[in-house]
C-alpha cells in the first residue's frame, strides 16, 4: 500500500489509513514529507495569504471539515 504523511492531531484518519493497510508516517517537519505518497493536514495551519509552499510532489489533502471516512476516501481517490 502507500505510505501517507498524516497531521498529529487527525488521529481518527491515521488509524483509519492503517486499518487500509497503508503505512502512516507523522509530519512534523518538511523532512517528515521525504517518501510519502500522499500527506494529510488538518487545514488548520495556513498562513494568512492562504499560500504555502509545499515539498511534497504528491497530492496534499486537507482534512478540514472531513471526517475519517471521507478523508481516506480521497486519499484513495487521489491515489488510484
Amino acid at each position: 500500500m502507500a505510505r501517507i504523511g498524516v497531521e498529529g492531531t487527525l488521529t481518527d484518519v491515521r488509524e483509519a489509513l492503517m486499518e487500509m493497510g497503508h503505512e502512516v508516517v507523522d509530519l512534523r517537519s518538511e523532512a517528515d514529507t521525504a517518501h510519502c505518497d500522499c500527506c494529510v493536514i488538518s487545514g488548520q495551519d495556513k498562513d494568512v495569504m492562504g499560500m504555502a509552499d509545499t515539498s511534497i510532489a504528491g497530492p496534499v489533502i486537507s482534512a478540514e471539515g472531513q471526517n475519517a471516512e471521507q478523508v481516506c476516501q480521497m486519499v484513495n481517490n487521489k491515489l488510484s
